[in-house]
C-alpha cells in the first residue's frame, strides 16, 4: 500500500508542474479541470503518505479556505478549482529550481574558489565576509541546501575548531548569508513571487534589493568583529594555521582558474539570461525561470558530453527528490486555496482598511512599517519563507497601495530575511541546528537578534525615506 501511495505521489507532483506549463500555453478548460483534479490527488496522496499528524498545516489551510467559501456564498466546482490552480506557477518553478544543483555538484567548484582565493581568508574578518559572500551567491544555485554544503566545506578548512564562539563563527556567517539573499536573488522563489504578484519592477527590485543587501553584508562583518572581542578567540592566527595544512593539497593554480571563471560563467549566464528575457519578452516572471533553467542545464551536461550523469540525476530526482517535496508541494496547493478565498470574500481588503483606520490615528505609522512584523510572526509561527510570502503577497496583490510595488517587495522580503534568521522553527535554522548540533533557538534568536533589530531599522530608514 505505501509502495502504491509513494508512486502515485511521485506521478501527481510531476503531472501537476507538466500540466502548469502545458496549459499556460494552451488554456483549454478541460486541461484546466484536470490540472486541478491532479492537485486534488495530490494533496490525498499526500496526506496519507505524510500522516495527519504530519498534515495538520495544509489541512488547516485547505478547511479554512473551503469555510471561507461556504460562509461567503462562493463554494462551488469553479472556485474551488481556481483555488487549487492558484499555486501552480510557483510549484512548477519549486520543481524545476533543483536542475541548478545538478549542474553545480559535477565540478569541485567551491574547493577551487577557495583555494584561488586563500589570500583574502587571512583574517577573521576576510574569512567571514568569503564565508557570507560565498553562501550568498551559491544561494542562487542550491537555495537552502547551501547551508550544510557550505558548513560541511567550511568545517573541513576548520578540522581542529570547536566550541560556540567557532559555531556562532560558522553558523552565522551562513544563515546571514542566505537570509538576504531572500532580498534580491532572482531563484529564490520568495523575491521571485513576490515580484510577479506585486507586478515591481524586476530590475529596480534587484538593484534595490542588492545595494540593501550588500550594506546588510558589510553590517554582518562589523557584527562579526564585536562577537569575537566579546568571546576572547584570536579566530586569525587559528584559520591561517588551518588554511595553510588546507593549501598542501589542493589543485595547481591553472585548474582552480579554470573553475572559477567557468563558476563564473554559469553564474552570469543563467541570471543574465533571466533578466534579459523578462525585459525583452511578456513572459511572466514565474514561467519564464524554469524554462531558462532547463535550457540552461541542458546546455551545460551537452557541452559537457555529459548526458548520461544528467539522466541519472534524473533519474534520481523522479525517484526520491518529488517525494521529498511533498509536505512544501501540499502546503503550497493549500494555501491557493485560502488565499483565493481570502481575495474573493474581501477580507484582505478589510485588513488593509483596518490598518489605514490606525494609521489616520497614529499619522507617522505607516503600512511598510508593519509589513516584515507579519512576515516575521508567521514565520515563527513555523511558516517557511515561501509559504509566507505566498499568503502576504497572494493578498497585497488584489489591493491597491500607494506604495511604489518594489519599495512593498523590500518591506516583505526584509521581514522574510529576518523571520530566517530568528526563527527557530523554519527550514534554514532547523537544517544548521541538525548540521552544527546546536539547539535551534541559539543559531537563530540569540546568535542573531541584535542584528535582525539593525538589519530591521536600516531597511526601514531607506524605505522611510524613499516614501517620504
Amino acid at each position: 500500500m505505501d509502495g502504491f501511495v509513494l508512486r502515485g505521489l511521485r506521478l501527481s507532483i510531476f503531472l501537476y508542474a507538466l500540466l502548469h506549463f502545458i496549459n499556460y500555453y494552451l488554456q483549454i478548460n478541460v486541461i484546466s479541470t484536470i490540472h486541478a483534479g491532479i492537485g486534488l490527488v495530490m494533496l490525498v496522496l499526500a496526506a496519507t503518505y505524510l500522516t495527519l499528524h504530519r498534515f495538520k498545516l495544509p489541512l488547516f489551510l485547505l478547511t479554512g479556505g473551503v469555510v471561507i467559501l461556504v460562509l461567503t456564498g462562493g463554494f462551488n466546482v469553479g472556485n474551488m478549482r481556481n483555488g487549487l490552480l492558484q499555486m501552480s506557477d510557483i510549484i512548477g518553478l519549486l520543481a524545476v529550481v533543483p536542475m541548478i544543483g545538478w549542474v553545480l555538484r559535477q565540478e569541485p567548484y567551491i574547493e577551487e574558489l577557495i583555494g584561488l582565493a586563500h589570500k583574502l581568508l587571512d583574517s577573521s574578518r576576510k574569512f567571514y565576509f568569503v564565508m557570507v559572500l560565498f553562501t550568498h551567491m551559491l544561494s542562487y544555485f542550491l537555495l537552502f541546501g547551501v547551508i550544510p554544503l557550505m558548513y560541511q566545506f567550511v568545517s573541513n578548512i576548520l578540522q581542529h575548531q570547536r566550541g560556540e564562539a567557532w559555531e556562532y563563527f560558522k553558523g552565522s556567517a551562513l544563515l546571514r548569508g542566505f537570509a538576504l539573499s531572500t532580498m534580491w536573488i532572482i531563484s529564490i522563489p520568495s523575491f521571485a513571487f513576490a515580484v510577479d504578484a506585486l507586478n515591481a519592477p524586476l530590475w529596480k527590485a534587484i538593484l534595490q534589493g542588492f545595494f540593501v543587501a550588500a550594506a546588510a553584508l558589510m553590517m554582518a562583518v562589523l557584527f562579526s568583529y564585536f562577537e569575537e572581542k566579546r568571546y576572547g578567540i584570536d579566530f586569525t592566527s587559528e584559520i591561517n594555521t588551518e588554511i595553510a595544512a588546507v593549501l598542501e593539497r589542493s589543485s595547481d593554480k591553472r585548474v582552480q582558474l579554470r573553475m572559477a571563471i567557468e563558476f563564473t560563467f554559469l553564474f552570469i549566464t543563467l541570471f543574465g539570461t533571466i533578466f534579459l528575457l523578462y525585459e525583452m519578452l511578456a513572459v511572466k516572471l514565474m514561467l519564464l525561470i524554469p524554462f531558462v533553467i532547463i535550457v540552461w542545464a541542458s546546455m551545460y551536461f551537452f557541452v559537457k558530453r555529459k548526458p548520461k550523469n544528467m539522466l541519472t540525476e534524473m533519474k534520481d530526482y523522479y525517484v526520491n527528490g518529488l517525494s521529498s517535496k511533498a509536505y512544501q508541494f501540499s502546503v503550497l496547493t493549500s494555501a491557493g486555496v485560502i488565499i483565493f478565498a481570502m481575495n474573493q470574500s474581501g477580507i484582505g481588503e478589510t485588513l488593509i482598511n483596518g490598518i489605514y483606520s490606525f494609521q489616520e490615528v497614529v499619522p507617522f505609522f505607516n503600512m511598510l512599517y508593519f509589513l516584515p512584523f507579519i512576515v516575521i510572526i508567521l514565520g515563527f509561527m513555523g511558516l517557511g519563507p515561501l509559504t509566507v510570502m505566498v499568503l502576504v503577497a497572494g493578498i497585497l496583490e488584489s489591493i491597491s497601495l500607494p506604495y511604489s510595488p518594489e519599495l512593498i517587495v523590500l518591506a516583505v522580503t526584509s521581514g522574510s530575511a529576518i523571520s530566517i534568521l530568528l526563527s527557530p522553527l523554519i527550514m534554514p535554522v532547523i537544517i544548521l541546528s541538525g548540521t552544527n548540533g546546536l539547539s535551534a533557538f541559539k543559531n537563530g534568536l540569540k546568535f542573531n537578534y541584535k542584528y535582525a533589530i539593525a538589519l530591521y531599522v536600516m531597511v526601514q530608514c531607506y524605505i522611510q525615506w524613499m516614501v517620504s
